[in-house]
Protein backbone atom coordinates (compact mmCIF):
# COMPACT_ATOMS: atom_id res chain seq x y z
CA UNK A 1 0.00 0.00 0.00
CA UNK A 2 2.78 2.47 0.90
CA UNK A 3 5.37 1.92 -1.80
CA UNK A 4 8.60 3.73 -2.63
CA UNK A 5 6.98 5.61 -5.52
CA UNK A 6 4.29 6.96 -3.20
CA UNK A 7 6.84 8.29 -0.74
CA UNK A 8 8.83 9.89 -3.57
CA UNK A 9 5.68 11.52 -4.95
CA UNK A 10 4.73 12.91 -1.54
CA UNK A 11 8.26 14.29 -1.14
CA UNK A 12 8.12 15.81 -4.65
CA UNK A 13 4.85 17.59 -3.90
CA UNK A 14 6.09 18.92 -0.56
CA UNK A 15 9.37 20.08 -2.12
CA UNK A 16 7.59 21.83 -4.98
CA UNK A 17 5.22 23.62 -2.60
CA UNK A 18 7.65 24.53 0.19
CA UNK A 19 11.20 23.52 -0.84
CA UNK A 20 13.30 20.50 0.16
CA UNK A 21 13.60 21.72 3.75
CA UNK A 22 9.89 21.03 4.23
CA UNK A 23 10.37 17.37 3.40
CA UNK A 24 10.70 15.53 6.68
CA UNK A 25 9.85 11.99 7.64
CA UNK A 26 6.88 13.37 9.57
CA UNK A 27 5.59 15.59 6.74
CA UNK A 28 5.85 12.79 4.19
CA UNK A 29 4.20 10.15 6.36
CA UNK A 30 1.45 12.60 7.40
CA UNK A 31 0.77 13.49 3.77
CA UNK A 32 0.45 9.80 2.91
CA UNK A 33 -1.28 8.87 6.17
CA UNK A 34 1.38 6.20 6.48
CA UNK A 35 3.10 4.86 9.57
CA UNK A 36 6.72 5.88 10.05
CA UNK A 37 7.69 2.22 9.97
CA UNK A 38 6.55 2.05 6.33
CA UNK A 39 8.87 4.92 5.53
CA UNK A 40 11.86 3.36 7.26
CA UNK A 41 11.10 0.01 5.63
CA UNK A 42 11.83 1.67 2.25
CA UNK A 43 14.30 4.45 3.11
CA UNK A 44 17.03 4.40 5.71
CA UNK A 45 16.77 8.18 6.20
CA UNK A 46 15.29 11.44 4.97
CA UNK A 47 18.56 12.06 3.09
CA UNK A 48 18.09 8.84 1.13
CA UNK A 49 14.53 9.84 0.18
CA UNK A 50 15.59 13.34 -0.87
CA UNK A 51 18.69 12.08 -2.67
CA UNK A 52 16.61 9.62 -4.66
CA UNK A 53 14.09 12.35 -5.47
CA UNK A 54 16.78 14.74 -6.70
CA UNK A 55 18.47 12.06 -8.79
CA UNK A 56 15.15 10.93 -10.29
CA UNK A 57 14.27 14.50 -11.31
CA UNK A 58 17.69 15.39 -12.70
CA UNK A 59 17.82 12.19 -14.76
CA UNK A 60 14.32 12.86 -16.12
CA UNK A 61 15.37 16.37 -17.12
CA UNK A 62 18.70 15.32 -18.61
CA UNK A 63 17.18 12.62 -20.80
CA UNK A 64 15.97 15.12 -23.40
CA UNK A 65 18.95 17.43 -22.94
CA UNK A 66 21.43 14.63 -23.57
CA UNK A 67 19.44 13.26 -26.49
CA UNK A 68 19.60 16.67 -28.18
CA UNK A 69 23.38 16.92 -27.66
CA UNK A 70 23.89 13.39 -28.97
CA UNK A 71 21.80 14.26 -32.03
CA UNK A 72 24.01 17.30 -32.69
CA UNK A 73 21.10 19.66 -31.97
CA UNK A 74 22.70 22.21 -29.65
CA UNK A 75 19.92 24.76 -29.91
CA UNK A 76 17.37 22.06 -29.03
CA UNK A 77 19.47 21.24 -25.97
CA UNK A 78 19.43 24.91 -24.93
CA UNK A 79 15.66 25.07 -25.45
CA UNK A 80 15.06 21.82 -23.60
CA UNK A 81 15.02 23.53 -20.19
CA UNK A 82 12.08 25.90 -20.80
CA UNK A 83 10.19 23.22 -22.73
CA UNK A 84 10.70 20.69 -19.96
CA UNK A 85 9.68 23.30 -17.38
CA UNK A 86 6.44 23.94 -19.25
CA UNK A 87 5.62 20.24 -19.30
CA UNK A 88 6.81 19.58 -15.71
CA UNK A 89 6.39 22.86 -13.85
CA UNK A 90 6.43 21.40 -10.32
CA UNK A 91 9.44 19.21 -11.08
CA UNK A 92 11.25 22.15 -12.67
CA UNK A 93 10.60 24.25 -9.58
CA UNK A 94 12.03 21.53 -7.35
CA UNK A 95 15.05 20.89 -9.52
CA UNK A 96 15.95 24.33 -10.83
CA UNK A 97 15.21 26.55 -7.83
CA UNK A 98 17.31 24.49 -5.45
CA UNK A 99 20.85 23.21 -5.37
CA UNK A 100 21.70 19.55 -5.09
CA UNK A 101 23.03 20.20 -1.58
CA UNK A 102 19.61 21.48 -0.52
CA UNK A 103 18.41 17.90 -0.76
CA UNK A 104 21.10 16.10 1.19
CA UNK A 105 22.99 17.81 3.98
CA UNK A 106 26.63 16.73 4.19
CA UNK A 107 27.79 13.61 2.42
CA UNK A 108 25.41 11.82 0.11
CA UNK A 109 24.47 8.35 1.28
CA UNK A 110 26.79 5.72 -0.18
CA UNK A 111 24.04 4.10 -2.24
CA UNK A 112 23.37 7.37 -4.06
CA UNK A 113 26.95 8.58 -4.61
CA UNK A 114 27.46 6.37 -7.64
CA UNK A 115 24.27 7.57 -9.34
CA UNK A 116 25.19 11.19 -8.72
CA UNK A 117 28.74 10.61 -10.00
CA UNK A 118 27.43 8.84 -13.13
CA UNK A 119 24.98 11.67 -13.77
CA UNK A 120 27.67 14.34 -13.39
CA UNK A 121 30.08 12.40 -15.61
CA UNK A 122 27.46 12.00 -18.32
CA UNK A 123 26.65 15.71 -18.23
CA UNK A 124 30.35 16.63 -18.49
CA UNK A 125 30.77 14.26 -21.43
CA UNK A 126 27.87 15.97 -23.20
CA UNK A 127 29.26 19.44 -22.57
CA UNK A 128 32.64 18.29 -23.89
CA UNK A 129 31.00 16.76 -26.96
CA UNK A 130 29.10 19.98 -27.67
CA UNK A 131 32.27 22.02 -27.15
CA UNK A 132 34.21 19.84 -29.63
CA UNK A 133 31.39 19.88 -32.19
CA UNK A 134 30.66 23.60 -31.98
CA UNK A 135 33.86 25.26 -30.76
CA UNK A 136 36.40 22.87 -32.27
CA UNK A 137 37.86 21.55 -29.03
CA UNK A 138 36.90 20.65 -25.48
CA UNK A 139 39.31 22.70 -23.44
CA UNK A 140 38.26 24.45 -20.22
CA UNK A 141 37.20 27.67 -21.99
CA UNK A 142 35.12 25.84 -24.59
CA UNK A 143 33.41 23.71 -21.95
CA UNK A 144 32.72 26.86 -19.95
CA UNK A 145 31.08 28.42 -23.02
CA UNK A 146 29.07 25.23 -23.57
CA UNK A 147 27.84 25.24 -19.99
CA UNK A 148 26.92 28.91 -20.24
CA UNK A 149 24.97 28.69 -23.49
CA UNK A 150 23.27 25.35 -22.82
CA UNK A 151 22.49 25.55 -19.10
CA UNK A 152 23.16 28.91 -17.48
CA UNK A 153 21.39 31.10 -20.04
CA UNK A 154 18.24 28.93 -20.10
CA UNK A 155 18.29 28.63 -16.31
CA UNK A 156 18.52 32.39 -15.86
CA UNK A 157 15.80 32.95 -18.46
CA UNK A 158 13.24 30.80 -16.65
CA UNK A 159 14.21 31.19 -12.98
CA UNK A 160 12.00 34.21 -12.24
CA UNK A 161 9.01 32.52 -13.82
CA UNK A 162 9.57 29.38 -11.77
CA UNK A 163 9.93 31.43 -8.57
CA UNK A 164 6.52 32.95 -9.28
CA UNK A 165 5.04 29.55 -10.14
CA UNK A 166 4.52 30.64 -13.75
CA UNK A 167 4.99 28.62 -16.89
CA UNK A 168 7.88 30.20 -18.84
CA UNK A 169 6.35 32.23 -21.71
CA UNK A 170 7.37 31.75 -25.37
CA UNK A 171 9.56 34.87 -25.37
CA UNK A 172 11.99 32.90 -23.21
CA UNK A 173 12.66 30.59 -26.16
CA UNK A 174 13.25 33.57 -28.43
CA UNK A 175 15.76 35.11 -26.02
CA UNK A 176 17.59 31.80 -25.51
CA UNK A 177 17.73 31.28 -29.29
CA UNK A 178 19.17 34.75 -29.93
CA UNK A 179 21.76 34.32 -27.19
CA UNK A 180 22.67 30.85 -28.44
CA UNK A 181 23.23 32.10 -31.99
CA UNK A 182 25.21 35.13 -30.83
CA UNK A 183 27.60 33.01 -28.79
CA UNK A 184 27.94 30.08 -31.18
CA UNK A 185 28.37 32.24 -34.27
CA UNK A 186 30.92 34.53 -32.59
CA UNK A 187 33.10 31.50 -31.83
CA UNK A 188 33.10 29.99 -35.31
Amino acid sequence: MFDEAGFLEAARILASEHGPGAVTVDSVTQRMKAPKGSFYHRFSSRDVLLGQLWLKLVLAYQEGFIAAIEAGAGLEAALHMPRWARAHLDDARVLLLHHRNDFVQGDWPAELRRGVRDQADRLQECLARFARDVFGRAGPLQIRRASFVLAEVPGAAIKGHLERGEVPPPIVDELITKTYHAIVESER
